[in-house]
């Protein structure tokens, strides 16, 4: 691990953050994940300009350009080693009070930019699924617009509530009901040959990695439809795969007591986002 902070690259898992820091106690903390691996970094741009739509939207200036975060991470990279398997986590927070003391000052965004070695997960990796009590929030009760650390507790009891059942993940609804994404990614199905995904509500973040597969899909060929799906079409579903950054593709074995045996468009929506990545600029 390599940590960038206060203009120099340190190695290991450094001391960033005060006790009096207001992303410490308030929680005003944003972040997002890109992944370098075999010597690629696809949409790395993306990852980094959704970086500062979170900070904005969380109230925070952002300290540094897509641009020059970029340059950071290539940087950051050639310490590590080009072809490592690498997590790339840029990170924003307040380290100010902004008016009424809850508010962060917007001038007080700090920034930090952690690469840690990550293995990527192997091709026939598979997670199974359940359900969970709770659900994914709106927009008028939680910053879902973002990519904000402060979402992520609500995903923690999700997935404590299903390893104590025996499972890896769940299948998230949002507030009426509907199939939003799992605890850690966001989910696609497939039945008759369609895949399909949970169409983007405001209750889960519409993925990088999600909106890519879905344009590689549809170039390669197969329908994709972005549409409302219940709990009962995923338990009819021929199969299910997950989208997201740290493993890119994920089988998704089985949902509760229904296993899903066909991995075909699972494995092709990996092997076409490989070949696509592929072509992005090389570290």
């Amino acid at each position: 691990m390599w940590t960038w902070w206060a203009g120099r690259w340190q190695q290991g898992d450094i001391p960033v953050m005060k006790a009096a820091d207001h992303g410490t106690w308030l929680g005003t903390l944003v972040f997002d994940g890109a992944r370098a691996f075999e010597g690629l970094m696809p949409d790395l741009d993306l990852h980094l300009a959704r970086l500062n739509n979170s900070a904005q939207s969380m109230g925070l200036n952002p300290v540094f350009s897509v641009e020059e975060m970029a340059a950071l991470t290539a940087e950051g990279m050639r310490l590590l080693g080009k072809d490592r398997p690498v997590y790339i986590r840029p990170m924003v927070w307040s380290t100010g009070n902004g008016p009424g003391v809850v508010a962060p000052n917007p001038d007080s965004s700090v920034f930090c930019l952690c690469l840690e070695e990550l293995p990527m997960a192997a091709p026939t990796a598979a997670v199974t699924v359940t359900t969970t009590q709770f659900t994914r929030p709106t927009i008028t009760s939680a910053l879902v617009n973002a990519k904000a650390a402060c979402l992520y507790p609500n995903n923690a009891r999700m997935l404590r509530e299903a390893f104590a059942k025996g499972f890896n993940n769940v299948l998230a609804l949002d507030p009426l009901g509907n199939v939003a994404e799992t605890a850690t990614a966001n989910v696609f199905m497939v039945k008759d040959g369609v895949v399909k995904t949970p169409v983007p509500n405001g209750t889960f973040l519409n993925g990088i990695t999600r909106q890519r597969i879905i344009g590689l899909l549809r170039a390669d060929g197969v329908e994709v439809q972005e549409c409302t799906l219940s709990l009962q079409d995923f338990r009819q579903a021929d199969e299910v795969f997950m989208a997201g950054n740290i493993s890119k593709v994920t089988r998704v074995s089985r949902f509760d007591d229904v296993a899903y045996e066909s991995h075909a468009l699972s494995d092709r929506a990996r092997e076409i986002y490989w070949a696509w990545a592929a072509t992005s600029p090389r570290l």
